[in-house]
Parts: C-alpha cells; structure tokens; sequence
C-alpha cells in the first residue's frame, strides 16, 4: 500500500460537493463510508456517477472512496461524477475523452430564486379579469 498512487478531484453540481479520492483497484465506488449501491439506492445514479470510467475504458482499474454533502441524491450523484473526472485527469491522458463526453464541465444549471410578487421564481398568482 506504501507509494502506492492516489488522485484527488473535487466535483460540485448544484449544493452538492463531492472530494473523490481514486486509487488503482478493483472498481469498488465508496461513499461516505458506505457502498454506492447502497448510499444511492438507484442503480441509475450509480452507473451515471461511474460514467468516465466506462469513457475513458478504465472500468475495474480503480477504486473510488468519496465523501458528499449538500443537496439531493441527483445533484450529489453528479458531483460524484465531476469529482472522478477530474481525479482520473492526474491519473492518465484521458483529457480529449473526458472533454469529449463533456464531464470536466462544471454543471452551471442551479435553482433560480424566487422573485417579489410571484410564488415561485416564474409562477404568477392566478389572474382575474373580474
């Protein structure tokens, strides 16, 4: 285990923050101590997470150990996938496939806040001619 190479990569999407550390495996993901499996309970945020893997063909040659927090599941899941990214950038040459898939883009879409006089950010109360 001495020596042995660790890359570091931070992913945000909406309030979720996920710091990635990856290092040479098995392929095993851990979140916040727990499976990912498990920590999502969706298979489909698993497999959308672990997405630059199955891009730059490197499926089954890392381990993934993440700590995240803020936001939901979703925004989570993609943070997560930022986060690898970003980390699988020190490990390898795999900037033209990443870049390519569009996964070293920080997701800008957020909530937009809700403005006076409406109920939501674009919802209007109901109009009444009479």
């Amino acid at each position: 285990m001495a020596g042995e190479a660790i890359y570091y990569g931070t992913g945000r999407r909406k309030n979720a923050v996920a710091r990635v550390r990856i290092m040479p495996g098995t392929g095993k993901v851990t979140v916040n101590g727990r499976d990912a499996n498990e920590y999502f309970g969706r298979e489909a945020l698993v497999n959308y997470a672990v997405s630059p893997f199955k891009v730059t063909d490197t499926q089954g040659h890392f381990d993934v150990v993440a700590r995240l927090n803020g936001g939901g599941i979703s925004g989570q899941a993609g943070a997560l996938r930022h986060g690898i990214s970003r980390a699988l950038l020190d490990a390898g040459d795999y900037r033209a496939e990443l870049k390519k898939a569009g996964f070293l883009t920080r997701d800008a879409r957020v909530v937009e806040r809700k403005k006076y006089g409406l109920k939501k950010a674009r919802k209007r109360p109901q109009f009444s001619k009479r």
